[in-house]
Formats: C-alpha cells, sequence, structure tokens
C-alpha cells in the first residue's frame, strides 16, 4: 500500500486539478496496490468543500481554464487518514484471523466496524456521502459508500484479496484465494435490512436485475480507484453542477482511461460520456463513441446483462435529436432487461424505464413526426415493450400497470395502419425453435454469437444451463368494433389485474372469462446490435419491412391487435395490465428442471 509519498507531500497543500492527477498518477503507476483511503479522502475533501454549503454555481460557460480549488493542507489529509487506519487496527485483532487470505468472519468484522460507527439517523440516499472523507468528518457513508469502506478497511489490514464488486446500484466484496467467495457489507435502497455477511448468490439466483445474474463488475486495484472517481458528484442541485469538481472527475476519469482501467467498466465509460457532452475535451474521442465503447465493454465482458450503457446513449441520441436511432437504443436496453425478473429492488431501473416509456417516447414522436413514416421505429416500439413485459413475466410484484398502457396506446395509435402492417411480427414458438437452436448453438462461434442483430431473435444463443420457464403463447384477439359495454364488464376489467384473457370469452361471450397458459420453454434472451446513427430520420423505402421476434406472453396476444386496420386500444389496454396466474419457474445454475408452483395474489403497483 503506497500512503504519501515524499513526491505526493511535495504537492501540498494542494489547491489545483493537475495537482490531483499526479498524485492519482503517481499512485496508480509506481504501485500494483494504489492506497485507496488516500486517494478517496482527497477527492471527497475537493468535493464536499465544492458543492456542500456553496449556492452558487456558474450555468453560463462549459470549458474553463485550471480553476483554483480550496486548498486542501496536508496535515489535515494525513490526519484524517491515521483516523482510518486508527479506526480499523483498533477495532479489527488480526491475531483471531491468522490467516493469508480474508474469510467470511474477517468481512462480517470490518463491515461491523463501519456500519457500528455510522450516525444512526441520517438520509442515506443523499449526495456526496460516498467518499471516506464523508465518513472521518460525519460518520455518513451511502450504500457505496459502505462497500468501499470496507474494501480499503481490509486494505488498510493487509487483505489483498478482497475486492469490490459492482452491479448497476449495488455492491458488495469478493475475496478469497481465488476470488470466487462473495459477501453482503452493505444495504440497498432506502431500507436498512442487514444481509451483511451473507453471500449473495441468493441474489443473483433471483435473476434480480440487482445482481445482474452474476456479472458484476468485479475490479481490481486499480479499478476500485476507478469507483472513487466514477462516484464523484458535481451536483450542487437538480440542476446545477460545481464545475470545478465536474472537470476534476473528467480529468482523472481520462486518465483512468490512458491507463486502460476504464476497459472493464462500462459505467464509468457513460459517467465520461456524459462529462464530455457537456465540456468536450479537445483531441478526445466524442462522447457518442464513449457511450458506444461502453455498450462493447458491457457485451464483451459481461454477457449483455448492464441496462445502462443502453440508457446513457440513448440519452445521448435523444438530446440530440437523432430520435429513431434513441429509440433503437432504448429497444436494445429492454432486450437486456428481459433476462431478468422484476423485484422490488429493482425500483431504480424501474423508474429509468417509466420515464423512457411515459416522457421520453411520447416526446420522441411528437417532436419527430417523421419517425411515424418509419416502420421500423413502430418495431423498435413493439420490441422495447415486448422487453418489458417479460421482465414482468416471472416476478412476484406486477410491472405494468394502467400507467405505462395509455402511453404505449397512445403512440401506437399516432402509426396509420399502413405503416403497422408492413412490420413482420414473428412470435416466439418454443418448440419449433428448440431444436434449430441447438443446431445454431454448435456452429456459431461466440464473437458470431456476440454480433447478432436485434432484429433477428431467431439467432439467439441459448445458455446451456438455463432453465426454461416461458409460458405458451396466447393469441388474444378482440374484434376492433366491440359491441356495447354487457353490465358485467366491470367486474371483468377488475379481474384482468390478476390473469390473461381468455380468446374464447372474448370473441364469442361463451367459457370462463380467464385462461391459465401452460408453461413451456423460456427462449434465450436475445443478443442486441448498434446500428450505424444515421444523421437524420429519412423515410423508409416501400420495400422495407423490418422483421421482428416477439418473446412474452403479453405481447405474443396482442399481434393481431397492433396490426389491425384499426385499433382497439381498450383491448390492447386491458391485455397490456393483464397479469399472469401461473408462476414462472426460476432458473437453477445446474438443473434445466421448471419448478412451477401457484402464484400468490399480487397487488398491483401503483
Amino acid at each position: 500500500m503506497a500512503g504519501f509519498r515524499d513526491e505526493d507531500k511535495a504537492l501540498f497543500p494542494i489547491q489545483s486539478i493537475s495537482s490531483i492527477v499526479r498524485i492519482f498518477q503517481n499512485q496508480l503507476e509506481n504501485s500494483s496496490e494504489p492506497d485507496l483511503a488516500l486517494l478517496s479522502i482527497l477527492v471527497g475533501a475537493v468535493e464536499n468543500s465544492l458543492t456542500c454549503n456553496r449556492t452558487f454555481a456558474s450555468q453560463e460557460t462549459t470549458v474553463f481554464d485550471e480553476p483554483k480549488l480550496p486548498a486542501v493542507e496536508f496535515h489535515i489529509a494525513e490526519a484524517l487518514y491515521t483516523k482510518f487506519h486508527a479506526v480499523i487496527k483498533g477495532a479489527v485483532d488480526l491475531t483471531v484471523y491468522d490467516t493469508r487470505y480474508a474469510t467470511r468472519e474477517l468481512v462480517k468484522k470490518v463491515s461491523d466496524v463501519i456500519w457500528n460507527s455510522l450516525t444512526r439517523s441520517y438520509y442515506k440516499d443523499r449526495a456526496h456521502l460516498q467518499s471516506l472523507y464523508s465518513y472521518l468528518t460525519a460518520n455518513k457513508l451511502d450504500c457505496f459508500g459502505v462497500a468501499f469502506a470496507v474494501v480499503a478497511g481490509c486494505q488498510v489490514l493487509g487483505f489483498k484479496d478482497v475486492h469490490l464488486a459492482m452491479s448497476e446500484d449495488h455492491a458488495w466484496v469478493v475475496y478469497g484465494e481465488d476470488g470466487t467467495e462473495t459477501a453482503e457489507v452493505t444495504w440497498h435502497g432506502k431500507g436498512n435490512e442487514d444481509k451483511r455477511g451473507q453471500p449473495v448468490e441468493p441474489g443473483v439466483a433471483s435473476r434480480s436485475w440487482l445482481y445482474v445474474n452474476g456479472q458484476a463488475v468485479v475490479c481490481s486495484r486499480a479499478m476500485e480507484v476507478a469507483t472513487i472517481v466514477s462516484a464523484i458528484n458535481p451536483s450542487l442541485s437538480a440542476t446545477s453542477d460545481a464545475a470545478e469538481v465536474a472537470l476534476l472527475q473528467q480529468e482523472l476519469l481520462w486518465l483512468l482511461y490512458d491507463l486502460g482501467h476504464l476497459a472493464k467498466y462500462p459505467m464509468a465509460l457513460g459517467n465520461l460520456g456524459d462529462l464530455e457532452e457537456a465540456a468536450p475535451t479537445p483531441g478526445r474521442p466524442p462522447a457518442i463513441d464513449l457511450f458506444q465503447e461502453a455498450i462493447r465493454s458491457a457485451r464483451k465482458y459481461y454477457g449483455n446483462a448492464h441496462v445502462y450503457p443502453y440508457t446513457y446513449q440513448g440519452g445521448y441520441l435523444y438530446r440530440h435529436g437523432l430520435h429513431a436511432n434513441a429509440l433503437s437504443s432504448w429497444a436494445d436496453a429492454a432486450d437486456v432487461l428481459r433476462k431478468y425478473d422484476y423485484s422490488r429492488d429493482d425500483g431504480e431501473i424501474y423508474k429509468e424505464l417509466l420515464e423512457i416509456a411515459n416522457e421520453l417516447i411520447p416526446h420522441t414522436v411528437r417532436a419527430d413526426e417523421r419517425l411515424l413514416r418509419q416502420p421500423r421505429c413502430f418495431a423498435y416500439l413493439l420490441r422495447f415493450y415486448d422487453g418489458i413485459c417479460q421482465w414482468e413475466e416471472g416476478a412476484n410484484t406486477p410491472v405494468l400497470h394502467i400507467g405505462w398502457a395509455r402511453p404505449l396506446v397512445n403512440t401506437i395509435s399516432k402509426f396509420d395502419a399502413s405503416i403497422r402492417a408492413q412490420v413482420i411480427i414473428d412470435c416466439y414458438d418454443v418448440e419449433a425453435k428448440q431444436e434449430e437452436e441447438k443446431s445454431q448453438k454448435r456452429e456459431t462461434s461466440p464473437e458470431e454469437t456476440l454480433n447478432n442483430n436485434n432484429n433477428n431473435y431467431c439467432k439467439t444463443k441459448e445458455r446451456g444451463n438455463a432453465a426454461r420457464d416461458l409460458i405458451k403463447s396466447l393469441e388474444s384477439k378482440v374484434p376492433p368494433n366491440p359491441a356495447p359495454m354487457h353490465p358485467s364488464i366491470q367486474a371483468l376489467t377488475a379481474a384482468c389485474s390478476e390473469k390473461i384473457l381468455n380468446r374464447d370469452y372474448l370473441l364469442q361471450g361463451g367459457g370462463e372469462p380467464f385462461v391459465a397458459p401452460s408453461d413451456d420453454a423460456l427462449p434465450p434472451a436475445p443478443s442486441t446490435s448498434q446500428e450505424n446513427l444515421d444523421p437524420e430520420v429519412e423515410t423508409d423505402s416501400e420495400h422495407e419491412r423490418p422483421r421482428i421476434t416477439l418473446y412474452s406472453q403479453k405481447m405474443k396476444g396482442l399481434k393481431d391487435l397492433l396490426l389491425a386496420e384499426k385499433l382497439n386500444t381498450h383491448a390492447i389496454s386491458l391485455q397490456l395490465t393483464a397479469q399472469s396466474q401461473v408462476q414462472i419457474g426460476k432458473k437453477s445454475r445446474n438443473t434445466d428442471e421448471v419448478g412451477v408452483s401457484q402464484r400468490p395474489k399480487r397487488t398491483r403497483r401503483e
């Protein structure tokens, strides 16, 4: 562990961004164990001094000369650094843990030390609580901050095998001789449920997005330095940032980028892309290149299991008027999400997708009516909702309610029937595809599989040990001009929140209103691909007929309704907000068998 080097001490008092960059560079280039505590204290001191209790930020310019920072004196940094060492070493008796590699008991002990020294009552989701500076000066840390402090504490104790693991909204640690042991060390969300010391495998097995199906970013020491920088928060308020902090973060991220430490860190690449969009650095790649690099990283190293790289890119394209490409990116994000089962821990990505569905997509089609003449844009829209519907299938909590259905119905109703009719919609037939996919899996190389196109789902790869949990397709067909509403329709509508509609009941009025479909196999989640960015939207060729494959139960049931000359918006809303009454078996690591049980009644999410 490097600690304060003589060349670092000579840079104090720190009053410039270049001085901090020099210290980071010294730590990264001259030591295999950059000192996490030291670096976190330094950037935390700068961030907190420039963002906390500061009421003004310049919003007029986005390019700045070297700003002068509030001075960080050496004796203050050294005192905080010494305090952290004293807290950890004073509370952990290493004679009890006489081992070269960390154990679960040791990790839990360090977690206890951090956890028990936090202030009992404070808002844990506030900004600027992620650094050790916040911990040492105010005894406050957020979710990420606690996990990082545990790793830094283990480094202080000399355990080099303890590393940080990051999903897109959670953090834990890995440890052990081969780095395969895992342990929860912090909470998640607004609750304080204490899972500390427990392995994360149950979370991975639940197929929750929070644990990214085991495809977390497992950090090296240098990547842990990158998490310090990526977690910097320049915000002063919801609408303004501290320019000096943003510039500090930007320069440190470029340092890490040049040293190769962001190659396996999609979130940091996305953060750098956002910073470059706001204040481009001369001679550096444009923001869109960074967003695309983040996507390539997620696909190459993490099995295309990360959603945010696509939403980062989609937001950029949306802000720059490339609306068709934005729709494609959002559809790609939903393609990733379909790999998971929704849970209440997935609140952050739920809010992200809800904003896209209810605000950004409706605004996109209003702002650029040319999209409504694009069959491929209608296909993107269907693919986006198909992914969300499949995310819901297997969840104990429903996702889609009337608040989701209204924007979809309003948007698709803007597409003329002749445009909708040009989209070729295939419904995934499990039995017919299984043999074809097995043969394709034998013939397709991993690199070829990685580059499969979104609009050709039939070529997607099936994981050998993935369990099968797709409900067989239910073709819901409702006449475009329904008869006057029967008095019992109110009871029917209320029950739609529980089950899938029976087509015979809708068409003929006979039989039971609802049907429980049979269990069948879950298709592999489709791989996503990047399209070339169009400088502007042009009318599609008359001969262009986009082809997509629908996988979700609900969207397959909507196929005929979506292509009908006259849309039956009421029937579409009913089908979209209906809930499956059959519990879908969860995927298992070691077996292909599916356990099916009756799903308990669920409360609709408001």
